[in-house]
């Protein structure tokens, strides 16, 4: 069956939400520019040109820029100012940024041309939507912004295609000189005037779409986190009675409250947690912390996501640009360009997926050692001693949570100054954005492990049979060809393959379906972030 085409996304009119930026970046959504924002566009324009005629010096209009605030600049040599700006200021360095990260660049500084705040003129905007409905997507490279004044390199890269200069990718991925693709499109290439060098390049857009792409992809991620955990904890004996209500209650965390309903859900109806449920049966007193206390883990992460969320909506209402033209007609130099709020909760985010990724490699171990696991085989191997079973799958899960680590260490604690100590503090959101990438890929990577382990480890337990809900999860698992108990076979690719699960949503979908409207408002079911995340790995196409 042929997916339904995504519905176009209208830039101008309110601001865009996260949906909209993964809509248009990761599933090429079309976008639309609302009529009265065009209008705001031609409005703000003839403020800029009469500054422009204005023979005192304004910046960005009739100046340089930065260090070289101060220096007039006549009008014949304005228009190579911009020109000479973009070019300058494309400096990236490094490997290929992914096409999703720089198509959701291009949205939003879209959004903010469209505001009527930035003095453009109303074809910047139309060539901007125009390059993204054809699938243009400038080749920006990896390293170059600060975060401040906003990702610089990485936008000058993007306007530089727009002016017809520079390489894309076009719609079939093909590398190919801008202006050849700009041609094929039926796009003309633009010649800069006054402020608008400027105001294609001063934003937090960069970093702004990757939190975007994180967001969506973390929510697909901890729900996914929480069926691995209930398989581990379902398959080691642990006991489901450390999630119930009113012990959440006593401590009213939101994320920890909608993890444990999704645990007790998700280990409702199981065999083998109902098999030790009698006292007399079971003497152990508590379980170990990585399955007692997964939904204040996995919660506390929940809570992280909820407040970057609160940050990046902010975000996405801002109109962002130096200097900028007010509601009321003044042009005016601001520093909100600088991306501070965005990097800390890059960075935020970072800690918390650091985290998750810890205590799901952790239950993994559990499963693994027989000293622990409650009756499951060293490794869950078939014949122990001949068989490694899923030894060195732990391995590549341990070796994930330490560079995730690594990886949580916060960019936006550092600060290193340019541009002649005019811009002598800057945030490193982008390097915050970068790699809270990478470790969203390695969280996934984590849980796939858990999930392979916990399957087996499942089938391990017959004839006591699993919950509904995780039972389907084995079940769907086995289906994508990762086998069961056996002989060692090549683990490799099995991980590959429940990773992608993990990475579509399918993972997450596939219990949701089970348990739509088990538990009101818990976020049970998978079906609204069942889109998937992107798995194009960091720095390639």
């Amino acid at each position: 069956m042929t997916a339904a085409a995504p519905a176009s996304v209208v830039v101008g009119a309110a601001p865009l939400s996260v949906a909209d930026v993964v809509a248009v970046a990761r599933f090429d959504a079309p976008v639309t520019i609302d009529i009265d924002a065009m209008a705001r566009v031609a409005a703000s324009r003839t403020l800029i040109e009469a500054l422009a005629d204005d023979p005192e010096p304004h910046y960005g209009v009739s100046t340089g820029f930065g260090a070289l605030a101060t220096t007039f600049i006549a009008p014949e040599r304005r228009r190579q100012l911009q020109a000479s700006l973009i070019r300058s200021h494309a400096a990236g360095t490094g490997a290929e940024v992914e096409r999703e990260v720089v198509r959701a660049l291009q949205l939003l500084r879209l959004q903010t041309l469209a505001s009527g705040r930035t003095g453009v003129r109303t074809v910047v905007v139309e060539t901007y939507a125009a390059m993204l409905n054809a699938g243009i997507t400038p080749l920006v490279r990896e390293y170059g912004s600060l975060g401040c004044s906003g990702d610089l390199a990485p936008l000058s890269h993007v306007a530089l295609a727009a002016m017809g200069e520079g390489d894309v990718r076009d719609a079939s991925g093909s590398l190919v000189a801008a202006v050849d693709a700009l041609a094929a499109a039926g796009i003309a290439p633009l010649e800069l005037q006054e402020k608008e060098g400027l105001a294609l390049i001063n934003g937090t857009d960069g970093m702004l779409g990757m939190l975007a792409l994180a967001l969506h992809d973390l929510g697909v991620l901890l729900d996914t986190a929480d069926v691995a955990a209930a398989m581990s904890i379902e398959s080691q004996l642990g006991t489901d009675a450390v999630f119930a209500a009113d012990l959440m209650d006593l401590r009213p965390q939101h994320g920890q409250g909608a993890s444990a309903a999704r645990l007790r859900a998700l280990l409702a109806d199981s065999g083998i947690v109902a098999s030790h449920r009698d006292p007399a049966l079971c003497t152990r007193v508590q379980d170990a912390y990585s399955l007692r206390c997964t939904p204040q883990v996995h919660g506390a992460a929940r809570d992280t996501v909820a407040h970057a969320e609160t940050v990046a909506g902010r975000e996405l209402a801002s109109t962002v640009d130096n200097p900028v033209v007010t509601l009321d007609g003044r042009v005016e130099s601001n520093g909100n360009f600088h991306g501070a709020p965005v990097a800390y909760v890059l960075d935020f985010l970072a800690i918390a997926v650091a985290d998750a990724a810890s205590i799901s490699e952790r239950r993994t171990d559990r499963a693994l050692d027989p000293a622990r696991s409650h009756g499951l085989p060293p490794f869950l191997a078939h014949e122990v001693g001949v068989d490694s079973g899923l030894m060195i799958a732990q391995y590549a899960a341990a070796g994930i949570v330490s560079e995730l680590k690594r990886l949580a260490v916060p960019a936006s604690v550092d600060s290193i100054p340019s541009s002649a100590m005019q811009e002598d503090h800057v945030s490193m959101g982008w390097a915050a954005a970068r790699k809270l990438r990478r470790a969203v890929d390695g969280l996934a990577r984590v849980l796939a492990v858990e999930i392979v382990t916990g399957a087996r480890a499942l089938d391990l337990r017959a004839p006591l049979a699993p919950a509904p809900a995780t039972g389907a999860v084995r079940d769907r698992v086995r289906a994508a060809g990762v086998a069961g108990p056996g002989p060692d076979g090549f683990v490799s690719p099995d991980i590959e393959t429940v990773t992608e699960l993990v990475a579509s949503g399918e993972i997450a979908a596939v219990a949701g379906a089970v348990l739509v409207g088990e538990v009101d408002g818990a976020g049970l079911a998978a079906g609204g972030r069942s889109a998937g995340i992107g798995r194009r790995s960091v720095g390639s196409p």
